[in-house]
């Protein structure tokens, strides 16, 4: 089994970039348009505000996934994804763990999510990590099908 090995990038890095246009693609399958329409700045993860991470696999980088401040107490997950060649082998959760584990490291307290319902694998994933079903924020509240999820850290 090979090891999945996540460290800090700039979210405007060219590694990042490629991944998160490879995130938005998806999302564009699964919804439509560009994916995901949210205003993101690459300084929101910068720390202490925020931090992006990208998980190697065999040197290859193969998914990611970050937070930024919601407010002092809140950190709110951005961008998780796997790579298809490289799901089904702990990436996500991993990548997760780390996120969290950032968030809590910086002051945070709580960490929150948005995603779509046409997610069905990040659902399952952010349940069985602990998520549960908060009030929709965010970008996309008052779109059909948007869900939000939150735990404390």
């Amino acid at each position: 089994m090979s090891e999945i090995e996540i460290h800090a990038s700039a979210f405007d890095s060219p590694v990042a970039q490629a991944l998160i246009r490879a995130a938005l693609a998806d999302l564009g399958q699964r919804y439509g348009g560009s994916g995901d329409e949210t205003p993101v700045d690459a300084a929101e993860f910068v720390p202490p505000h925020g931090v992006f991470l990208v998980a190697h696999l065999d040197g290859e980088p193969v998914g990611c996934g970050g937070w930024r401040s919601h407010d002092d107490d809140t950190a709110e997950l951005k961008r998780m994804y796997t790579a298809p060649a490289a799901r089904g082998r702990g990436v996500a959760r991993a990548v997760l763990a780390a996120v969290e584990r950032s968030a809590r490291d910086h002051g945070r307290k709580r960490i929150i999510l948005e995603c779509g319902d046409r997610q069905p694998e990040a659902i399952a994933m952010y349940t069985s990590a602990g998520y549960e079903s908060i009030p929709n924020f965010g970008f996309y509240a008052d779109e059909p099908g948007c869900l939000s999820f939150g735990r404390v850290l």
